[in-house]
């Protein structure tokens, strides 16, 4: 099979075991990696995990200041790109967004699909798809250093109420 689903998580669960699982997946990274989860970056990565929707800097920010910290802007965007090189996050560009990433010790490239009603985004990773683009950019002497697919549109229950 070339297509996993990673997300959209379905169905009634604790999302405490989520966070759970992304903090112990980020700690675990990072000391195999030899970096440095600090304090900030563990609450950024909550904020970002706080639900299974994208957050935007200004939410993350506004987060923060919920645990009574009053961080500079620049602040907050070292540790949101810090978490996004540590693979740990997933920026959506079109929206100009974060979302965990679900498989972090796994590198990967991403497809996501954005509902543009509700926000929800499910990811997938499509190996067949990436090996074809690999191949494209290859047959163009062009060598991709990030691939990410955004396709907007209308989730299931969104398509429902249409």
């Amino acid at each position: 099979m070339s297509t996993i689903i990673i997300a959209p998580f379905r169905g009634p669960h604790d999302h405490n075991d989520c966070l759970e699982e992304a903090i112990r997946n980020a700690e675990e990274r990072c000391d195999s990696k030899g970096l440095r989860l600090t304090e900030l970056r563990k609450r950024v990565l909550a904020l970002v995990w706080k639900s299974h929707r994208p957050q935007r800097a200004y939410d993350i920010l506004q987060g923060l200041e919920n645990y009574g910290h009053r961080p500079a802007p620049p602040t907050a965007y070292r540790a949101l790109d810090f978490l996004v090189q540590a693979g740990l996050i997933h920026r959506i560009e079109s929206l100009n967004a974060y979302i965990g990433c679900a498989d972090p010790n796994q590198h990967h490239t991403s497809q996501f699909f954005i509902c543009d009603e509700c926000d929800t985004v499910a990811e997938i990773q499509d190996t067949a798809l990436t090996r074809k683009l690999n191949k494209n950019a290859n047959d163009l002497g062009f060598t991709p250093r990030d691939q990410t697919i955004e396709i907007h549109g209308l989730c299931e229950e969104c398509n429902k109420q249409e």
